[in-house]
């Protein structure tokens, strides 16, 4: 394992085959097909960080458990990728829309305090009149 100035942990190809009990070449598939992309060295050694790891353990889980082929498995990762980042902008509006209602309920209650006709909020609500009960149900005649 090799440390980096940030305090990562980084990890070489040969002690992550061992863990994960892979052959190095199948790592560097994994890499030449673009599902994994490990950081390197300046001498080129390939060095993979703890998101490296995550998502090599969800590419072995996919493969080996779920019988995925990798043509799938990259379909299913750009899936997620996609899906986190629409979940991010979701978020974001989210908290844009929230702003704006704080916002805009200050400037409602300015608003009302200079209007013309002096009303509440719920003045300006209509609600249905409660069904009559009591009134039998109309007949038609000929």
């Amino acid at each position: 394992m090799a440390k980096r100035a940030s305090g990562r942990s980084y990890y070489m190809i040969s002690v992550v085959a061992q863990k994960y009990d892979i052959h190095p070449q199948t790592l560097r598939l994994y890499e030449r097909e673009g599902l994994l992309m490990p950081s390197r060295t300046e001498g080129n050694t390939r060095l993979y960080s703890d998101e490296d790891l995550t998502q090599l353990e969800t590419i072995l889980t996919l493969t080996r458990d779920l019988g995925v082929n990798l043509a799938g498995v990259e379909i299913i990762l750009n899936m997620r990728r996609k899906m986190e980042r629409m979940q991010g902008e979701v978020n974001e509006f989210m908290e844009y829309v929230k702003h704006e209602l704080a916002r805009g309920l200050g400037d409602w209650e300015q608003r009302l305090g200079t209007a013309l006709v002096k009303s509440s909020p719920t003045d300006l609500v209509r609600t249905p009149p409660p069904p009559d009960t009591k009134a039998p149900p109309s007949r038609r005649t000929k």
